[in-house]
């Protein structure tokens, strides 16, 4: 069951503004009254102070409100925090990372509706981005951006081609750890037209050759660990309205292979 975070925050939002302006607006007056006529009656100070002390839940809803009101606007238009549960984008993300997506680089929209009010920039080839899942938009996911609007993308014998022009790959220079979570996986780094990352393949599985035209509107998307990605070759592409934001940092891993621990090396990585 995936939870609604940004639901929760709204109703949170919402129940503690009420409380505090049910209190400015009818309970705040009604005590000042109450306590006015206590004075009046020269009741003792113990009483005076009872008769001026606001409700707990009133003192809760007024020091929540805010600290929520920040959480929820940063969340909803500035950055939002994941983390990474699979492997799908091995190398470049571990499983165990938490990352930070920006909410509006790809335009402003409404929280909870995830309606575009304010266009801005638009999801180019090669940004990792975080969307919800057309299947089911309850669930995020995190992918990377191959194929544009009215591009032509094909993959055959583990190569990828935009618009007939094979993306070129080179085995990498120095590699991490990440192969090795899948026996007999190679890193290579893949360029695609000039946004380059490292892939991983893995020789020993096989797929059918595809090929898609993205539709207008629409996105494309590939994980990095090529062969054991749920990702466009499988279900279709990410339409504009189910984009998030575009990832662009670790700023807490937690290596999950071995005796595990923090991996202190990728904190305040940047994600390419």
């Amino acid at each position: 069951m995936i939870v609604d975070f940004a639901l929760i925050m709204f109703v949170a939002l919402l129940a503690t503004g009420l409380i505090w302006a049910l209190d400015a607006a009818v309970l705040a007056p009604r005590r000042a009254t109450r306590h006015a006529a206590l004075v009046a009656q020269g009741a003792d100070g113990a009483v005076l102070e009872r008769s001026a002390r606001q409700p707990i839940v009133v003192e809760y809803a007024r020091a929540f409100f805010p600290v929520i009101l920040i959480v929820f606007l940063l969340r909803s238009f500035l950055v939002e925090p994941f983390r990474i549960p699979s492997g799908s984008m091995l190398p470049s993300l571990l499983v165990g990372d938490f990352i930070l997506v920006n909410k509006f680089t790809y335009g402003v929209r409404l929280p909870i509706l995830n309606k575009k009010i304010v266009s801005l920039n638009e999801p180019q080839r090669g940004d990792v981005m975080v969307f919800r899942f057309p299947d089911n938009p309850s669930d995020n996911y995190i992918k990377r951006v191959v194929g544009l609007p009215g591009d032509r993308i094909g993959y055959r014998d583990k190569q990828l081609f935009v618009n007939g022009k094979a993306m070129r790959r080179e085995p990498a220079l120095s590699t991490s750890d990440a192969g090795d979570r899948f026996m007999g996986a190679k890193q290579y780094v893949e360029d695609l037209d000039g946004a380059k990352h490292a892939i991983l393949l893995s020789p020993n599985v096989q797929q059918e050759p595809m090929e898609f035209v993205v539709p207008t509107g629409q996105y494309f998307v590939m994980g990095d660990n090529r062969d054991h990605s749920n990702d466009s070759r499988y279900w279709g592409t990410v339409p504009d309205e189910n984009v998030v934001g575009k990832a662009f940092l670790v700023w807490f891993s937690w290596d999950h292979s071995g005796s595990g621990g923090v991996n202190w090396r990728r904190i305040g990585s940047a994600i390419e």
